[in-house]
């Protein structure tokens, strides 16, 4: 591990240095930035710029909602695949004795439901987007 230690250690410094400088020269510009904008700028700008818009969800982020679900069929399909496993394959007792035919089938099951309901979730969370754009398009 000797061999490694002296480069390591260089490039470590070089790139605490680095990052020393780039800190730097970005905060001049930045001031250099708010200068400029500060020659155009005027207060009557921003007079009503900071009140809430009448609907609070109309940028609304389906990301989370995606997600949860899609994290949600893959819970399930866990879950599925787990009680599948145990009804289903003689000798599947979640210990070290299996054969790799009992593993291989039961790598087959849990993949293949994680898949699926994964993929039901993602369906479900875009059923659920469509009827919220389309509710949003009737009442604009």
């Amino acid at each position: 591990m000797d061999f490694i230690t002296i480069p390591l250690v260089v490039g470590i410094v070089t790139l605490g240095i680095y990052k020393l400088f780039e800190l730097f020269v970005r905060k001049k510009e930045r001031l250099s930035i708010i200068e400029k904008i500060g020659e155009k700028f005027d207060a009557s700008m921003i007079e009503n710029k900071f009140s809430f818009p009448s609907k609070i969800f109309k940028n609304f982020s389906f990301g989370s909602l995606k997600a949860g679900c899609l994290l949600m069929g893959v819970g399930l399909g866990l879950l599925v695949g787990f009680v599948i496993c145990i009804s289903t394959i003689r000798g599947y007792n979640l210990g070290d004795s299996m054969n790799w035919g009992v593993r291989d089938t039961a790598g087959i099951v849990y993949g293949a439901s994680v898949l699926i309901f994964g993929g039901f979730g993602l369906i479900a969370a875009f059923i659920v987007e469509m009827k919220y754009s389309k509710k949003d398009k009737d009442e604009a």
